[in-house]
């Protein structure tokens, strides 16, 4: 994947993020700045996901599944991990309620 490609795949995905952290109902704070999404729980732990441009990958920091590195998927359009294969929005659909008490949908 090209560069401007990658960046216009990796704010897209941020931004769904954040709507449906907003729209999901849960006691967060979720804040998108510069390629960078913060989550922070009620609880004080933070989960992290950004673009990492060098690399072309989203990367996640999460206090349950740790750091992760997800490259683009073109057999899917998603994101994959480097590391499983596992889907990103499968890694957060675990993540996130088990954080935060309530489901995440990313559309």
């Amino acid at each position: 994947m090209e560069e401007s490609g990658f960046e216009r795949a990796a704010d897209a995905l941020l931004t769904r993020l954040l709507e449906a952290i907003e729209e999901s109902g849960a006691d967060v704070d979720a804040d998108l700045q510069g390629g960078v999404l913060m989550v922070e729980f009620a609880d004080g732990r933070q989960l992290l996901v950004n673009k990492h441009g060098p690399n072309r990958q989203i990367w996640l920091s999460s206090p349950l599944s740790g750091a992760r590195h997800f490259d683009p998927d073109p057999a899917t359009g998603g994101w994959k991990d480097t590391r499983d294969g596992r889907a990103f929005a499968d890694v957060l659909a675990e993540d996130f309620p088990a954080l935060a008490g309530a489901p995440l949908r990313i559309a």
